[in-house]
């Protein structure tokens, strides 16, 4: 077996049963307890392309049914993965591997216009009903606040929309502008309670279409409007910039473009936050694998290559949050109202895009569990003064804003 010496150096937590093409069967035991997992490899050629391109050929091993799970599951088997490679990943071959996927970086993210169109719509024009069966009813597709850890999701994400509001600091008639709105749902709640006026911006035609037909719905027309417009070419003056699960759409190239408009779009005492995934490790590259088949030209960046343009561009960092394990709960809570949906999904697509998206979802959970995935909120603002001196705004806003839902609970 070609991969046998690279396992046992690779394999120090839980153990890794693999059994080739040609049914032999070898064991790796980690020396810390962790996943028992025991894998089939249909044939050789998956075995070569795992040891040269593990990330990518894991994936479509497991999509097109050449890598089956005998023993555990596909949870249980990344968790396994991701746990050593965490500790493997800074040696040997798979240090060689990183170092050359974050040098070509800046190639993979080149994303002008026309292209962040496609991009996006390769991911989010897909069947509207898909996203339906495992998102909250708001349609939320970004991290989740777990206030209480006894939240469930539907909870969690109105905590979310509660907690960028009170950083926000929004009072009626403010304009506010929304990059990468989505479906809306953040947009039409901030109209709805605040009584200020949204602008949502989306490359999406299939969330444009539901974003808009929400607003006519909840009679909202007159203070939101959603447009299908890329944030480089948006012109105007907001009091107010928010922008949630977007940036990872930029591109490292971009970052200068992307805080341009922030300072050119922000009034002078204006105040803006921006929600993304991020890595405490440093630069790094995305997965082939999410590359490939979920977000083309996406990339989860370092605040080591943030805040510079930032400083840059004279913008004050007045807040900075760093949310650790929150991604994670949210993905555990989407993978399991896939996984009861599992079969409806399959019926929209096929058997090889509900076990796509099943590896989506649970290594993008593991890549916060396990690796240095985290989410930053950033508030920003043109002057220093924008904000009041101390955080204690933000609390009182965000009890004030849960206290009718508490009260409702009762």
């Amino acid at each position: 077996m070609w991969l046998a010496p690279l396992l046992r150096r690779f394999v120090e937590v839980g153990t890794l049963e693999v059994i080739d093409a040609a049914g032999r069967r070898q064991r790796f035991a980690g020396r810390e307890p962790g996943p028992e997992v025991t894998v089939r490899l249909a044939d050789r050629a998956l075995e070569r392309r795992l040891l040269w391109d593990p990330d990518l050929a894991l994936g479509e091993g497991y999509m097109d049914g050449r890598l089956v799970i005998e023993r555990g599951s596909l949870y249980d088997l990344l968790d396994l993965v991701t746990a050593n490679y965490a500790r493997a990943r800074r040696r040997g071959l798979l240090a060689l591997l990183h170092r050359l996927e974050t040098a070509l970086r800046r190639l993979h993210q080149i994303n002008p216009a026309g292209r962040a169109r496609r991009n996006v719509a390769h991911h989010y024009d897909l069947s509207d009903e898909l996203y339906a069966l495992f998102l909250d009813s708001d349609r939320q597709y970004s991290c989740a606040y777990f206030a209480h850890s006894d939240m469930d999701l539907e909870e969690a994400q109105r905590a979310k929309k509660r907690h960028i509001a009170a950083k926000l600091l929004l009072r009626p008639g403010l304009r506010v502008l929304d990059i990468g709105c989505g479906w809306g749902g953040l947009a039409l709640e901030l109209a709805r309670t605040f009584d200020v006026e949204v602008t949502g911006l989306t490359l999406s035609t299939e969330q444009l279409e539901v974003a808009r037909a929400r607003a006519r719905r909840e009679g909202l027309e007159g203070r939101v409007r959603f447009l299908l417009e890329d944030y480089r070419h948006h012109r105007g003056r907001y009091d107010r910039i928010v922008s949630v699960g977007m940036f990872e759409h930029v591109g490292v190239n971009h970052y200068g473009a992307f805080f341009d408009r922030i300072v050119e779009l922000l009034a002078e005492d204006g105040v803006a936050l921006l929600h993304s995934i991020g890595r405490m490790g440093g630069p790094g590259a995305t997965s082939r694998f999410i590359r490939r088949y979920i977000f083309p030209g996406g990339y989860i960046p370092a605040l080591s290559e943030v805040l510079p343009v930032v400083e840059s561009r004279g913008l004050w960092v007045t807040d900075l949050e760093i949310l650790r394990l929150h991604y994670a709960e949210t993905l555990r809570a989407w993978r399991a109202r896939f996984l009861a949906r599992r079969e409806r999904v399959r019926e929209i697509y096929d058997e090889r895009f509900c076990r796509m998206w099943e590896f989506y979802l649970v290594g993008s959970e593991m890549f916060f569990r396990r690796l240095d995935g985290m989410v930053f909120q950033m508030q920003l603002a043109r002057r220093r003064d924008a904000v009041p001196l101390t955080r204690d705004y933000m609390f009182e806003a965000e009890r004030a804003l849960a206290a009718p839902a508490v009260r409702a609970a009762e």
